[in-house]
């Protein structure tokens, strides 16, 4: 398998679900404005959508879409335990934790990369992202130290992606203790920790 992925972008977390799976994958950079490869090649022509990531497999079929891919690695590899069976109801809250990061949490964070922004949208934007983080706070509360409980799921690698863009779009964290302490809980996990510093994202 190729991961086609840009440095710290969303397509980090199939990139720890690899990781934390044990799977053996191959990496390829792509510089999303140019819409070329590391190695050249037009990235349209593998993922016409433009954006990462991308997973290709050995006869050339891609998947697309980072939610997607990192439930997609949890159940190849059912051993790293990575998201509950499917079909069972813990897997449906699963389900529903990734879709709130991707299409609440996620987007809320998309102004503060688009360089047409203004001071005001970036503001209204800061905002928006503080109420979902505060979500993620209240669903921490209880004291569980993953999104699902006590074990580790792809949504907790997809959620240390997302709010892992917080200080360098000033989203401060200081009104969010229990989620300043997942991050730091998942930053240590040996899987994230290795795809960083692959993404060169860690020394």
């Amino acid at each position: 398998m190729k991961l086609y992925y840009s440095p710290g972008a969303c397509s980090l977390s199939p990139h720890i679900a690899l990781r934390e799976a044990g799977l053996p994958v191959t990496l390829e950079k792509v510089d999303l404005i140019a819409g070329r490869t590391e190695s050249g090649a037009d990235y349209a022509a593998v993922n016409p959508k433009g954006y990462v990531p991308a997973l290709q497999f050995d006869d050339g079929t891609v998947l697309t879409e980072g939610a997607v891919i990192a439930r997609y690695i949890a159940d190849l590899a059912p051993a790293a335990d990575l998201a509950p069976k499917p079909g069972s109801f813990e897997r449906f809250k699963l389900e529903e934790v990734m879709n709130f990061i991707g299409s609440e949490l996620h987007k809320a964070y998309t102004p503060l990369f688009l360089p047409d922004t203004t001071e005001d949208g970036k503001v209204a934007a800061r905002t928006r992202v503080a109420r979902k983080l505060a979500y993620i706070e209240a669903l921490l509360a209880d004291g569980r130290s993953h999104l699902l409980g006590e074990h580790f799921t792809v949504a907790d690698g997809y959620l240390f992606t997302i709010v892992n863009w917080s200080d360098s779009r000033g989203v401060p964290l200081d009104a969010f203790p229990k989620l300043r302490a997942f991050m730091a809980r998942i930053g240590a996990r040996v899987g994230v920790q290795e795809a960083m510093r692959a993404e060169g994202l860690l020394q």
